[in-house]
């Protein structure tokens, strides 16, 4: 269990760092899309002249922005739950319904991020159709996306694995 807890307290560290890193870059990230977009606005409707970049340009910010920051919103359950049903099971219950959740996430997380890779792979075969840049490095966000999910997710099932029930007792120590 001693292992275990250094464990979880090694991969806090981490992605509480990678949290913080990956919020910064996106709020430069959001910066540049909305620059991007009006830019766009300007040239459109002052200058009678659409440029052909900005769009494309501002969803693949917007790609990025959300992959930076999703596994630090799923580790902190910022994601749409249902979680009602552990306030009327025993204690003992929830933990068993969380881990067993936990673990189908792995899972899908797992599979997500293999894809991801081979997306990442194939996007080195086109360019974006506006500007000259392989789609590989848009495409690149999904694996930082879900390798941030999966070390959320499994922070969030070593803490579900070693969580106690707290007793008035152990409330009151702390």
């Amino acid at each position: 269990m001693a292992v275990l807890g250094s464990t979880l307290a090694v991969l806090e560290n981490v992605n509480d760092r990678i949290g913080k890193i990956g919020a910064s870059v996106a709020w430069v990230l959001v910066a540049l899309m909305v620059a991007s977009i009006l830019l766009q606005v300007v040239c459109r409707y002052v200058f009678n002249s659409a440029l052909p970049w900005p769009e494309e340009v501002a969803r693949a910010l917007m790609i990025w922005m959300m992959a930076l920051v999703a596994g630090n919103a799923y580790r902190k359950g910022m994601f749409v739950s249902i979680d009602m049903l552990y306030n009327y099971v025993p204690f003992s219950v929830a933990r068993i319904i969380k881990i067993i959740l936990l673990a189908l996430a792995f899972a899908v997380l797992v599979q997500l991020f293999v894809v991801a890779i081979e997306f990442f792979d194939r996007g080195f075969r086109t360019r974006a159709a506006s500007f000259p840049l392989k789609r590989a490095w848009i495409y690149l966000a999904m694996p930082v996306c879900f390798g941030t999910m999966l070390l959320a997710n499994i922070e969030l099932f070593l803490k579900t694995f070693l969580e106690r029930k707290e007793t008035p007792q152990t409330a009151s120590a702390e």
